[in-house]
């Protein structure tokens, strides 16, 4: 907001003290153009902060399926375990490497407990990228004298491609800890399970989303030379840029991977720890649905130039804009539709930062 002020108010000066002392009878104050505008985001990808409906350290059932081959091929403490459970657990490891739809018996599964940390609240290194674009560009600007004229930017919103950068992964770890002592389900006590979750691979689908961007631009600019001798007028300004981005459309593989990561999260949350481990639907019956969101995000301008006089009234000109600290902040959530319940959330800030060329023909009136 500070910075916004910064150039708000010499703005305004400027408009006010034109007011005090502009002459009427001066002509061609106002200027249009029209052109192409290319727009290429200086910003990188940042990580992704990701939080679940799935309490820290909370207690779970595990349910009645837990397939051998999990235990087998997660990161384990298995051998660990002595007593029955550690003959019961190399019996279930040996199984499940020799048959991967092998299931733990359920009367060692069903009223076991576990406890689940790891992935209520955690950072993946996976982002977003804004791809380049194309788009018509327009101007509309009023002389305030001969040096220092006030600009309006926009255009055709373009459709911006938004390209995945890394994966995003969870790291679950699972601790069996069945109250009680003595019962069948209690001999897998202190067995963890680790599994590192693929959720999505950002690089893999390559185009996550596309979105429609509207960002107007107010400037100041200073024009060197005089109109009327010098045909080439170079010129520097400054200004504030808007963003307000909508109809944003996610690519369909990454919100088919979100739907999943949304039943994993409902199934850890009804007692079927065990079906979660595995992956897919299993036995859960949420329809989970995706929604994304963006802020609106504000920005300084800073620009350089030329118009180049064609006529008295005809002229082209190009530019060069930098818009520094454009961002914006991405929400994706997984919301179960039959309960309302939010599944999961997570935030990545888009750093837009672009460099933004012009070149265009206008019309002096």
């Amino acid at each position: 907001m500070n910075q916004i002020c910064r150039i708000a108010v010499p703005l305004a000066c400027l408009l006010t003290t034109h007011l005090c002392y502009a002459d009427s009878t001066t002509s061609k104050r106002w200027a249009v153009s029209a052109g192409w505008m290319h727009v290429m985001p200086q910003g990188k990808a940042n990580s992704t902060h990701v939080t679940t409906s799935v309490v820290e350290g909370g207690s779970y059932g595990v349910g009645s399926s837990l397939w051998g081959s999990d235990i087998a091929n997660y990161e384990t403490n298995a051998s660990e375990i002595k007593g029955m459970g550690g003959l019961l657990l190399n019996t279930f490891i040996k199984n499940g490497k020799a048959d991967p739809n092998y299931k733990v018996p359920a009367s060692l599964t069903t009223g076991a407990r576990s406890d689940i940390t790891g992935i209520s609240d955690y950072t993946a290194q996976g982002g977003m990228e804004v791809a380049d674009t194309d788009t018509l560009g327009l101007t509309l600007s009023y002389f305030v004298n001969d040096h220092v004229s006030l600009e309006l930017v926009g255009g055709i919103p373009p459709k911006i491609d938004i390209d995945g950068v890394g994966e995003i992964r969870a790291s679950a770890l699972s601790t069996a800890n069945t109250p009680g002592k003595g019962t069948p389900p209690t001999y897998l006590n202190g067995l963890k399970l680790l599994k590192d979750t693929l959720i999505t691979d950002l690089d893999a689908h390559g185009k996550v989303a596309e979105v429609t961007a509207w960002t107007p631009a107010a400037t100041v600019k200073y024009h060197f030379g005089t109109s009327g001798q010098d045909k080439f007028r170079p010129f520097v300004g400054a200004g504030v840029v808007y963003g307000h981005f909508n109809k944003l459309k996610l690519n369909g593989g990454v919100e088919q991977d979100l739907i999943q990561a949304g039943y994993m999260i409902d199934n850890i949350l009804n007692d079927r720890a065990g079906e979660a481990l595995h992956g897919g639907q299993g036995s859960s019956t949420a329809t989970p649905k995706v929604k994304v969101k963006t802020s609106d995000a504000f920005a300084p301008v800073l620009t350089a130039g030329f118009t180049f006089d064609l006529t008295d009234r005809w002229f082209t000109t190009g530019s060069l804009s930098y818009m520094p600290n454009f961002n914006n902040v991405a929400t994706v959530t997984v919301t179960d539709t039959s309960t309302g319940t939010q599944l999961i959330k997570s935030t990545t800030k888009i750093d837009l930062d672009p460099l933004v060329t012009y070149l265009g023909v206008g019309y002096r009136f």
